[in-house]
């Protein structure tokens, strides 16, 4: 047993940055980091955002993952599918989700591997994607920082819309698009850069403890950017872990990321 922080702890608060002053808007962290994050960021620096139980009510706190026990979700509203889909399409959602490609304009894509026709590997196909990655904001979330997640050229299937101009056709509203950060097990990257064409293009925004920007740099298969303001991810505080251990009591967290690593990588 040990009281050291881990990494996922530390991923966890970076996440929930995601959700800072985004007003009322429903928060969905989709998988166990990015649902901590989202719990995180409700019951600290913001308390307006809309939160559901993950089936069809809306909740006045983040309901803890895994088996309840006693705990009693507090319900305030019923949240079914169908708001849910009026949420999105009116941009009053915030989603944190995890492609398995992500290239320098930040489509993303969580389809296939490989040639469309015939792909090396098929996920998940593209789900609601396109109309979310379209109309409301999203982030995203990388467990392992790779030249096969940050691709060196476009994803092999585009799921989800980016920055690219020429997957734009005349006339439509590319002004809708609005990617913001992208937490990882190295750093923390939002679209605050310029690519080559002088469009929006990806930058490390904070760096891990222990990381520097070559190990990024070597990480990724594009040239990054960085902030002007580069700094150190902050680390949890006392009040954060306290919240993240309410919010994850069974640590399911602990396995997201090989060995649970801590949060300070080794030199």
């Amino acid at each position: 047993m040990t009281n050291e922080v881990t990494l996922a702890e530390l991923m966890i608060v970076a996440a929930s940055e995601a959700w800072r002053d985004n007003g009322e808007v429903l928060a969905s962290g989709i998988t166990t980091i990015p649902r901590l994050g989202a719990s995180l960021a409700k019951l600290t620096h913001s308390p307006e955002l809309l939160m559901t139980d993950s089936e069809a009510f809306l909740v006045s706190e983040p309901v803890p993952l895994g088996p309840r026990g006693e705990y009693k979700p507090k319900y305030e509203g019923y949240m079914s599918f169908e708001r849910v889909f009026e949420c999105v399409w009116g941009g009053k959602r915030h989603a944190m989700i995890g492609p398995t490609q992500i290239d320098r304009w930040g489509q993303t894509n969580l389809s296939v591997i490989g040639d469309y026709a015939r792909p090396k590997a098929a996920m998940l196909g593209v789900r609601g994607l396109p109309g979310n990655s379209i109309n409301h904001i999203n982030s995203l979330f990388v467990p392992g920082h790779n030249p096969r997640a940050f691709v060196a050229g476009e994803v092999d299937m585009v799921s989800g819309v980016g920055y690219k101009p020429e997957r734009w056709g005349p006339g439509m509203r590319r002004d809708f698009v609005d990617m913001r950060l992208i937490v990882t097990d190295l750093c923390v990257l939002d679209f605050g850069g310029k690519d080559k064409e002088g469009g929006k293009g990806v930058r490390v925004k904070s760096l891990h403890p222990g990381v520097t920007f070559e190990q990024v740099q070597a990480a990724t298969g594009f040239p990054l950017g960085q902030a002007g303001n580069l700094g150190e991810t902050p680390m949890p505080t006392a009040e954060q872990l306290a919240i993240i251990q309410r919010m994850d009591p069974h640590n399911l967290r602990a396995a997201v990321l090989k060995n649970n690593p801590p949060a300070r990588k080794a030199a």
